[in-house]
């Protein structure tokens, strides 16, 4: 199967998706509309040249998706239901983040989705979060991750430790413009989308181990972190 099928798929797929939510959940149908005519005079072969676009949209079909399911639910009882089946964080980008993204106006998506398709993406703390990522697995927590989260919510992942309770947190370098606007801006980010405590992490990738001191300090407050509560850390 070529990458260009793959991508006329997708198309596919997303159009099929807003036929079925515009009887759902018709906000979220204009959503997915938003995305189709982003997309919709790429010919495939110029998508396929695009990975993070191509990612996004398995993202947000795959999340359209389960969401319609949810929805489709006869009861308010059985939608709980399949809620308690999921891990914590996904339970938490499901039935909170995920349709706050639908209802919500974006003001941020206008922007990344011109530099997402001119492919002016690139994560430049992407293998410090994936190591970070790693590291929490390997300790026993758990992590989200999404393109929504990172570029509209100020958030590189979602983690949970041994309480199950779900925390956003953010990477940054202290190096690169560390300064009070950026985490002011997080900060304001993520009150914006009623995201009720987060952490704000920032390393010097001259210290040698500061993957590790990260990665204690997420699962740490991620059970530990009151509510209200937005705090910054440096390594």
């Amino acid at each position: 199967m070529g990458h260009s099928l793959q991508a006329k798929e997708i198309k596919d797929k997303l159009k099929l998706l807003i036929e079925q939510a515009s009887s759902i959940d018709p906000n979220l149908a204009r959503r997915l509309d938003e995305i189709n005519r982003w997309v919709k005079n790429i010919k495939p072969g110029s998508l396929t040249a695009k990975p993070f676009v191509l990612a996004f949209l398995l993202e947000v079909i795959t999340d359209s998706t389960i969401w319609l399911v949810i929805k489709s639910l006869p009861s308010e009882a059985e939608q709980k239901l399949k809620f308690a089946q999921m891990t914590p964080n996904e339970r938490y980008w499901y039935s909170y983040l995920f349709p706050r993204w639908i209802n919500a106006t974006d003001s941020k998506f206008y922007v990344w989705k011109k530099k997402m398709m001119a492919g002016d993406f690139n994560q430049v703390d992407g293998d410090i979060i994936r190591a970070v990522a790693q590291n929490i697995v390997r300790r026993e927590g758990s992590f989200w991750q999404r393109y929504i989260a990172d570029l509209s919510m100020a958030t590189d992942l979602i983690i949970s430790s041994h309480q199950n309770k779900p925390l956003c947190i953010q990477v940054t370098s202290v190096g690169e413009e560390f300064n009070r606007q950026k985490y002011q801006d997080w900060q304001n980010t993520l009150q914006l989308w009623e995201i009720e405590r987060g952490l704000f992490l920032s390393y010097n990738p001259g210290n040698g181990n500061f993957v590790n001191q990260l990665v204690n300090v997420a699962l740490y407050n991620s059970d530990y972190l009151a509510n209200s509560k937005y705090l910054s850390f440096y390594s």
